[in-house]
């Protein structure tokens, strides 16, 4: 009995100091929130989680015409963080011996990545996973996101990704295969393909029978061409680069593909990001393979010493180590989601509208500060 009031009141010190933690937390991260939402972007939402739970930040406006503020449980566009998720079946195939890393495209699309040099036969499916095929961006000829006029006439367009590979295949290759590292969302669309072939099935099929479902991601979809986001959401904004921001929300999503047209929400992200790097969707081999990164010279110019992997991100920390993540940019959105190498702690953070200068550097400071105050 003598030590049930120094116990009781322990636990009440306990509680006093670790709930005025978390209120500095949270109002760290609100601060470092209203810093991005001062960068002219138009709505801003980050959510933190550690073991201890999650708590989340926003600021500006979900929706200009209304002046609704952003819902802490939006959906949103996710533009790039969809290729993790195409990863992941990709990797669950090679674990399964029914396809390898080092099959050439040409071996499962023969006669799709063809043409003006480009060679399906010489690319491995780790070259389009990581980035090194050398296969050009077929966004580059996108005509939705060339301008506000080009959105406008081809928000409601349907592409087939066979449409999208040729539009790349227009071009010579970037280099040849594996003498460099140049991004290109053609790599995906072709992933995409490929599991499709594999499996008989949709590369959007396998990731909800994969992933989605076992994970329980309730507010992850692929939408397909279904063009509206439903549900609580953001709206997404951008000028295309001159004049004031337009409303892109609805649009088909066909003209991202497996490269980028899935819808989340930053709870399910998290879910998502926590269990991969925790083994729970790859093998140990696998999941070493993913996360086996090569120097990555176009995000390094916004994450200054990034790498990429199959599929994963990794990003340096002030305080020494790093993180893993993915980018994901559409237009009127923007993604970043980050987590610890053992999964303890995980941040996504959603911009919408284009910003400026100082909008990365902002998000770039939240993640660093609240990962590194983790450690």
């Amino acid at each position: 009995m003598l030590l049930g009031k120094p116990t009781r009141a322990l636990a009440a010190m306990l509680l006093t100091l670790t709930t005025g933690l978390a209120h500095a937390d949270t109002d760290t991260l609100q601060a470092q929130v209203d810093a991005i939402g001062d960068t002219a972007v138009v709505g801003v939402l980050a959510s933190s989680t550690t073991g201890a739970g999650s708590h989340g930040a926003r600021a500006g406006v979900a929706d200009i015409s209304t002046g609704a503020p952003v819902p802490l449980d939006a959906e949103f566009r996710i533009g790039s963080v969809t290729k993790t998720f195409v990863a992941t079946v990709v990797l669950q195939l090679v674990g399964e011996g029914r396809l390898s890393l080092d099959d050439t495209v040409a071996r499962w699309l023969p006669g799709v990545v063809d043409g003006n040099g480009n060679d399906g036969a010489a690319i491995t499916i780790r070259q389009l996973l990581e980035h090194t095929s050398g296969i050009p961006d077929y966004t580059d000829d996108l005509p939705a996101l060339a301008s506000a006029a080009g959105f406008r006439a081809n928000r409601w367009r349907t592409y087939l990704p066979a449409q999208l590979v040729s539009l790349a295949m227009g071009h010579p290759p970037v280099f040849p295969p594996g003498a460099g590292a140049s991004y290109s969302n053609t790599n995906y669309v072709v992933l995409g393909m490929i599991v499709n072939r594999v499996t008989g099935r949709s590369w959007a099929h396998e990731v909800e029978a994969r992933i989605i479902g076992p994970l329980g991601l309730a507010h992850t979809t692929v939408p397909g061409p279904f063009p509206f986001v439903l549900g609580p959401h953001v709206e997404g904004y951008s000028n295309f680069g001159a004049g004031g921001p337009i409303d892109v929300t609805a649009a088909n999503p066909t003209m991202f593909d497996a490269a980028g047209s899935m819808i989340s929400t930053a709870g399910d992200l998290t879910r998502f990001l926590v269990a991969l790097v925790g083994g729970r969707l790859l093998a140990p081999t696998q999941l070493a393979a993913m996360e086996t990164t090569i120097v990555a010279p176009q995000l390094a110019a916004l994450w200054p010493g990034a790498r990429y992997g199959l599929g994963l991100g990794w990003f340096p920390l002030s305080c020494g180590g790093g993180y893993f993540g993915h980018p994901g940019d559409v237009p009127g959105y923007h993604t970043w989601d980050a987590v610890s190498p053992r999964g303890g702690r995980a941040l996504v953070v959603l911009v919408t509208g284009d910003g400026d200068e100082r909008t990365q550097p902002a998000v770039n400071a939240l993640v660093d500060h609240q990962l590194c105050a983790a450690e």
